[in-house]
């Protein structure tokens, strides 16, 4: 260690007590984290690119300091998917502040992680009161049984009104109109629910027909358009 002269000149002053850090809320426990390995915690952050064409949703469940798990949603362009891709294979393993310091290739997602680090590191995970946290794995929960991010897209212009596209149901198949042209319902596709039937024989069609669903009074709509191409 190197002093300045100043330093060197000085007369030794008595330092108070040493209390350590205030306690944080960690997995039902209050914990002094002093070292990457004391912290725990499952929790989401989100984060955006420089020119916010897209964003990225995070989810780590991490385990004395190793990142255990983790959940990457992207939103945006076409090569997010693919850096979250590369990310799923960088993160797990990893301390938090390992992933912190390291490029996960998209700007999106590399904010999600500093947002997500925050949390942790101040105890605001998630499971800072759940005795035990969470089991690894508890992030697919999020997802439904189709294992399918919630996604919602909707299109809309001030000369032709809204569509619907996709929401939490799943595929916006048509939209119902009632007399005055305004939405009253619509027909969807769950799609995790139909590749589910496939992939365990089923016909396509059948498959199609039976993962089918409606919202609101769609059978009552005086008119149905299809939202992407009427």
């Amino acid at each position: 260690m190197m002093y300045s002269a100043e330093v060197e000149h000085m007369c030794p002053v008595a330092k108070a007590a040493y209390h350590g850090p205030a306690p944080i809320p960690q997995e039902g426990k209050w914990v002094q984290a002093k070292e990457i390995k004391d912290i725990s915690g499952f929790t989401h952050g989100v984060g955006w690119c420089a020119p916010q064409q897209g964003a990225c949703k995070l989810t780590l469940n991490v385990k004395e300091g190793i990142i255990q798990e983790a959940l990457i949603e992207v939103l945006g362009c076409s090569g997010m998917t693919h850096s979250a891709a590369m990310a799923a294979e960088i993160l797990i393993g990893k301390t938090i502040l390992e992933a912190l310091n390291t490029d996960l290739v998209c700007d999106a997602i590399n904010t999600a992680m500093r947002e997500l680090f925050l949390q942790i590191a101040y105890g605001r995970s998630q499971s800072a009161f759940s005795e035990g946290g969470l089991v690894v794995g508890a992030s697919l929960e999020d997802l439904g049984k189709g294992l399918r991010s919630q996604v919602g897209t909707m299109f809309a212009t001030l000369k032709k009104g809204p569509r619907y596209l996709e929401l939490a149901e799943g595929y916006v198949t048509r939209i119902g109109l009632d007399g005055d042209g305004a939405i009253i319902g619509y027909e969807f596709v769950n799609l995790g629910k139909m590749m589910d039937a496939i992939k365990k024989g089923t016909d396509a069609n059948e498959a199609l027909a039976k993962a089918k669903g409606s919202y609101g009074r769609f059978t009552e709509a005086a008119k149905y358009i299809d939202p992407r191409h009427e």
